[in-house]
């Protein structure tokens, strides 16, 4: 579908206007994370908004635009989060609490759905390119913070001087988005629990004390 002629790229949004497409991308990102992004549809997102077709076309004039800037807005939101339990990391307790707090959010839906990033990038990742490269940064950036703690970890002498953060951080990224998988498919939070626990006696394997 062609772009409308009153929609304007890059162009700055009056208050209503940003309102408006604010409430536009959380519909789709909420209908995404349930039935998944390629059965989600505009005139889903247009109705579970409450917009009309013009508002929803002057902001996205295509599903790709819309797609793109829910992948966005989600990894922004699992980002906050992240730092919030990871900037400051420097414990194997610390650790403890961030795997909690995961569990305890994936446990609320039995865990259906799995981990919203990785959900859109088993969809995505061979469809468009530009929301791939959003998606991969997302889960550098992820990766990293628990590298940076788990670095902070070793410096201060909580883990040996031969463990490797970056690594250890993959290890933990592979068990959760497995774990991950394995709960949505089970409906049931045990298989991310196991995961994860056999990750974290990885990393515990490695403390000095």
């Amino acid at each position: 579908m062609s772009r409308p002629e009153n929609a304007q790229p890059g162009r700055r949004l009056t208050p209503r206007g940003a309102a408006t497409r604010a409430r536009i991308v959380a519909a789709a990102l909420e209908l995404m994370y349930v039935k998944g992004v390629n059965a989600t549809t505009l005139d889903d997102v247009r109705a579970a908004s409450n917009t009309s077709k013009s508002q929803l076309y002057n902001h996205f004039p295509d599903k790709e635009e819309l797609v793109r800037a829910a992948v966005a807005e989600r990894a922004a939101q699992v980002l906050e989060r992240e730092r919030g339990y990871l900037q400051r990391l420097k414990s194997f307790r610390g650790l403890v609490r961030w795997r909690d707090a995961l569990v305890q959010r994936n446990a609320l839906q039995n865990g259906a759905y799995g981990c919203a990033l990785g959900s859109m990038a088993s969809e995505l990742a061979d469809q468009d390119d530009q929301a791939r490269a959003t998606l991969a940064a997302s889960f550098a950036e992820w990766e990293g913070l628990l590298a940076a703690g788990l670095q902070r970890m070793r410096e201060s002498g909580v883990l040996r001087p031969d463990a490797d953060p970056e690594k250890l951080a993959t290890g933990l990224m592979a068990a959760l988005q497995g774990g991950y998988l394995l709960a949505e498919t089970a409906h049931a939070i045990k298989p991310m629990e196991i995961a994860l626990d056999m990750a974290l006696d990885h990393v515990k394997s490695f403390l000095t004390e």
